[in-house]
């Protein structure tokens, strides 16, 4: 079974407080210029006659099949066995930048020491049983660790999962 985070996108404020915990929880300085793994923006649909507006949280999205993953030429990037999440270890990372071309969302992002580094969707937090930074902070649950076979069940217009692409060509 595959987990990953989705955003129920008629329950999501746009409040930040998934943002914030993501960064407390990974020590993230904004002030210091570092992306935060977790963005909270609005988006207004760019269909003709469509009055869509929807907030949302967007992170690592945990591809089934994540091109960052191969892209990798250091292997730095994988699929955790158990739960499938899209974890990383940068210590062999040689910022080549090569995940970050690859992730179809723009994901991937560079510290300091110029390492890659992104949403791991918490896999310590899981490992101890407890739910993503993200997720437990999320005041109306619009944030939820899901199965992968959960998210084929909804509709786009309820799922990030499933609105993604076209959140992307809005950020272009």
């Amino acid at each position: 079974m595959g987990l990953t985070l989705d955003l129920d996108l008629k329950k999501c404020t746009s409040c930040g407080a998934c943002a914030i915990a993501c960064m407390d929880q990974n020590d993230i300085d904004v002030e210091r210029g570092i992306r935060p793994f977790r963005t909270v923006f609005d988006w207004e649909s760019r269909e003709p006659g469509c009055q869509k507006f929807i907030h949302i949280s967007i992170a690592c999205m945990h591809c089934p099949d994540a091109p960052c993953v191969a892209a990798c030429p250091s292997a730095c990037i994988a699929k955790d066995p158990e739960t499938n999440l899209t974890i990383f270890d940068n210590t062999n990372c040689i910022g080549c930048h090569s995940c970050a071309m690859a992730c179809p969302f723009g994901i991937p992002s560079f510290n300091e020491e110029g390492k890659m580094q992104k949403c791991d969707g918490c896999a310590v937090r899981i490992q101890n049983g407890l739910e993503p930074a993200c997720v437990r902070a999320c005041p109306v649950d619009a944030l939820r660790l899901v199965s992968s076979e959960e998210i084929e069940g909804k509709d786009k217009e309820n799922s990030l999962q499933k609105l993604g692409r076209e959140v992307l060509e809005f950020q272009t």
